[in-house]
């Protein structure tokens, strides 16, 4: 991991001239999934800061039209400069391109100094209204998994209560909360006090936080590195789950060596059983978005269109897998 505020990178602010130009050239094109199987709610996911990708939002719309998307990352700041009509004229235009709202990154950093966390929640309101304005619900965000002076209980209480006080202004907005446990060893075990890096243990803060807004970002990576199955998938509801991510491991290195940022395209190596897991997503119901977020070097040297195509064509060939 980079650090609380950077491990994921979410698409930038942009303008409400370059958005509305965006729209005007908007046309209608029939969405491309690389799987005819109608039971299938979830949605092909297009987050260009995931590949590496330097995009604003208008570009990131366009590329996840061309290259067969189903839905793209709000890009928040931009949003917030928009008129009510002007929001409304965009929706309009992603409705006619096949395409809808994915997730976006919590923009409160809950995990480390109190003042820092206060202020972020100050920002909190705006940021959240500014998702309801433009029809998004969904918002994401990951927990360390592990500290440096916090027990793993003291940790947990410390989470439990900053998140819940989020959740609540998320709430307040009809937004949901998505949580991520960061599952390989080799980054809970580098710290003084490991904390949540299972699903069942996540399930448990959770439950803490008690709010009916709350729920799981799954990944295929850190569900295989917390030994996990398709049944522990399948004992959710499609409530349950927030968001999703996909991707594969590197190939002849064994689990507990495999490290956080050093991932692979989805199905490029067959390490990661993404046929089980895409399918107990189906089978629950889930109808969010499943991005991509491979962190792979190769991946960020090539120019967006190439790596969107690229990685448009792993997320196909996956989902094909669909039973």
């Amino acid at each position: 991991m980079t650090g609380p505020s950077t491990r994921r990178h979410f698409l930038q602010g942009v303008g409400a001239t370059a958005l509305l130009g965006l729209v005007g050239n908007l046309r209608a094109d029939e969405r491309s999934s690389g799987s005819s199987n109608s039971k299938r709610k979830m949605t092909i996911d297009l987050v260009c800061g995931n590949l590496g990708v330097r995009a604003d939002l208008p570009t990131s719309i366009e590329l996840a039209q061309a290259h067969g998307f189903e839905s793209v990352a709000p890009a928040v700041p931009g949003l917030a400069k928009l008129t009510d009509s002007q929001l409304q004229e965009l929706r309009e235009g992603l409705k006619t391109r096949g395409l809808v709202w994915g997730a976006t990154g919590l923009q409160v950093d809950f995990r480390g100094d109190e003042t820092v966390f206060r202020s972020g929640m100050k920002g909190l309101p705006e940021f959240a209204q500014a998702l309801k304005r433009a029809g998004a619900e969904r918002v994401g965000t990951w927990i360390k998994s592990g500290h440096d002076r916090l027990t793993y209980m003291a940790n947990f209480r410390q989470h439990a209560a900053r998140l819940r006080e989020v959740a609540g202004v998320l709430g307040d907005h009809g937004l949901r909360l998505g949580l991520e446990y960061v599952g390989p060893k080799t980054s809970w075990s580098a710290v003084r006090f490991p904390f949540i890096h299972t699903m069942a243990e996540m399930r448990e803060l959770i439950a803490e936080i008690d709010r009916g807004n709350v729920g799981l970002v799954l990944d295929s990576w850190h569900w295989y590195h917390a030994g996990e199955t398709d049944a522990d998938i399948r004992s959710l509801s499609a409530r349950d789950v927030v968001a999703c991510d996909l991707n594969d491991a590197p190939a002849q290195i064994p689990m507990d060596q495999q490290r956080d940022l050093v991932r692979e395209l989805p199905g490029a190596t067959g390490v990661i059983d993404l046929k089980s897991f895409l399918n107990a997503l189906v089978a629950i119901g889930y109808d969010g978005p499943v991005r991509a977020e491979p962190f792979n070097a190769t991946l960020r040297t090539m120019p967006a269109d190439a790596a969107v195509a690229t990685t448009a064509r792993a997320m196909k060939r996956s989902f094909a897998l669909i039973a």
